[in-house]
């Protein structure tokens, strides 16, 4: 799974790990429950057949290995025993050697999910041994159409321009620009005006850019 950061590849790595290992999947489904045990315990990351790793902090060899003892271990519960590994660009080139034995000859109970913000550093062995999928930023009027639903949802009621200037800084990623509504919530509770946005943020108003720009036409700045 490869996109910019924000863009949902965590977020899609456990909800297909969740498919993978749902309880109450039928045949021919592919759409997680989401209310089984396994699905539960996968969302909260607490699952016993999903291992998560994040290789921009346990980028060593030692630390792939150790993930990769239970590796021949079979499911507890689930049909696969997962292993998510985030940034997985990290990685030193010997703990990709060592990733690659597995990805090589993984025993049928094992599924890996790969996440990166960087393919390219990722080695051909490893890509030519994966199906790529490439995750685009989410467009602006998409972040601001999921922005008013949730703020429908929680009874918040922002300002004119308010949603904009958030989904406008997020810059494609729709988990930032959650982050900032949240951020805004709190310092302005459920009513939160573009002014108080700017203010929070340190935007600069069109008034302001205006104003600026009058300026520098007359010399003034």
């Amino acid at each position: 799974l490869t996109g910019s950061r924000g863009t949902g590849k965590t977020s899609t790595a456990r909800i297909l790990a969740c498919a993978l290992n749902c309880m109450e999947r039928k045949e021919g489904q592919f759409e997680p429950c989401g209310k089984c045990a396994s699905c539960r315990d996968i969302a909260r990351s607490e699952d016993l057949d999903v291992v998560e790793m994040d290789a921009a902090s346990n980028s060593r060899v030692d630390d792939v290995r150790e993930r990769l003892e239970s590796v021949d271990t079979r499911p507890a519960r689930g049909r696969y025993r997962l292993f998510i590994i985030d940034e997985v660009h990290m990685l030193s080139t010997s703990a990709f050697n060592a990733l690659l034995k597995t990805i090589e000859e993984p025993p049928p109970h094992v599924k890996f999910i790969l996440a990166t913000t960087n393919p390219e550093k990722i080695p051909e062995t490893i890509l030519s041994r994966c199906q790529r999928y490439d995750f685009r930023r989410v467009t602006l009027g998409e972040i601001v159409d999921w922005l008013d639903n949730i703020c429908r949802i929680e009874d918040v009621q922002p300002g004119d321009g308010v949603l904009r200037a958030v989904a406008e800084m997020a810059e494609g990623g729709m988990r930032d620009a959650l982050g900032r509504l949240d951020q805004l919530i709190a310092f302005s509770g459920v009513k939160p005006s573009l002014e108080e946005a700017e203010r929070v943020f340190g935007l600069v108003g069109r008034a302001k850019l205006l104003e600026l720009l009058e300026s520098l036409s007359r010399g003034d700045a």
